[in-house]
């Protein structure tokens, strides 16, 4: 598999912070904060330019696979976390139990999901359709998640503030860039790698300006490197239990191959994308960001590794199938 490039990005920008965290924390030099507050605005302004709504009609008919895979994605998802969260809060911190929600309650990933799908001979269009559709219902469904279980553990989130948040920074350039994608799609299909390249610049900005600002509060201070251990623990275990249970659920739904694929590749996997502009909206610059984004960070490279391997195997038998049933 080639590794994309994005990674070591990410990787670089989280050593850069713990290295010199001054120059990207909120009101330094750089100015950090600022690109990502307003970045999250262009970030789903852009996705809105790039949401293909046509082929999202294409397999809307199979309300069986999107029923497994929203259920699974909003419900059995943040179900299986919270169930365990008493038990990773002995070990964890707070924030980062709360990260471990958070993740959670996330839609899934677009571009990924369809890409590992297409790679794995499975059904294309349903992964489209779950996976854009995925992103939309989580813009309302994943505050609503953890408001809930904030307050219900005593944690707190000013539900009205995030929504006036989300509106503003999420869903009216969502909406913007849906209603400007017939004028501006041929320009976005002819600078894609440069649309592309910004939306990942401002989620590292995004990235480095959270843990800046937790190296300046002292948020990482004395923390053990078992830390980090434990989460990625976690959540490679997360990963494992809810693959498994989608599975379960698709082999007694009797859904064939190609159609399990979709399946298992949308409802096993997170946006880092989406999490981490939503995170910045609904957190804001509270130095624990770093330790709430911390678990999708992880579960992003986690996610990509395992089904990229998986997803090799499967197309890699079926090519060896097909190439026995052409031989003559």
């Amino acid at each position: 598999m080639k590794i994309d490039p994005f990674l070591p990005a990410l990787l670089a920008v989280t050593a850069l912070a713990f290295i010199w965290p001054a120059p990207g924390a909120t009101g330094g030099p750089l100015h950090a904060d600022l690109a990502a507050t307003f970045g999250v605005a262009i970030i789903f302004f852009l996705y809105g330019l790039s949401l293909p709504t046509r082929r999202l009609l294409e397999s809307a008919t199979r309300w069986e696979l999107h029923l497994v895979v929203q259920l699974s994605t909003f419900v059995l998802f943040p179900l299986v976390v919270i169930l365990a969260a008493p038990l990773l809060g002995r070990t964890l911190p707070e924030a980062v139990v709360v990260g471990f929600v958070f993740l959670a309650a996330l839609p899934s990933t677009v571009s990924s999901s369809v890409a590992m799908t297409s790679l794995a001979g499975g059904n294309v269009p349903v992964a489209i359709f779950n996976a854009s559709v995925s992103s939309l219902i989580g813009v309302f469904v994943t505050p609503l998640i953890m408001a809930w279980y904030l307050n219900a553990t005593g944690g707190g989130l000013a539900l009205g503030d995030v929504i006036v948040k989300l509106i503003l920074l999420v869903i009216l350039p969502l909406a913007v860039g849906q209603a400007l994608r017939p004028l501006l799609i041929a320009q976005v299909e002819r600078h894609k790698t440069l649309v592309r390249l910004a939306d990942r610049a401002l989620i590292l900005a995004i990235v480095y300006n959270a843990f800046c600002d937790s190296m300046i509060g002292g948020v990482w201070s004395g923390k053990s490197p078992l830390l980090l251990v434990e989460m990625v623990t976690g959540t490679l275990v997360l990963f494992a239990v809810v693959y498994l249970l989608v599975r379960l659920v698709c082999r007694l739904l009797g859904f064939d191959e190609p159609d399990t694929v979709a399946v298992l590749f949308c409802a096993s996997k997170k946006s880092l994308a989406t999490g981490l502009p939503m995170a910045r909206v609904m957190f804001g610059a509270s130095p624990q960001l770093s330790l709430i984004i911390a678990p999708i960070m992880i579960y992003h490279f986690a996610q990509l590794v395992i089904i990229g391997i998986i997803a090799g195997q499967m197309g890699g038998r079926k090519a060896a199938e097909t190439a026995r049933e052409e031989a003559p």
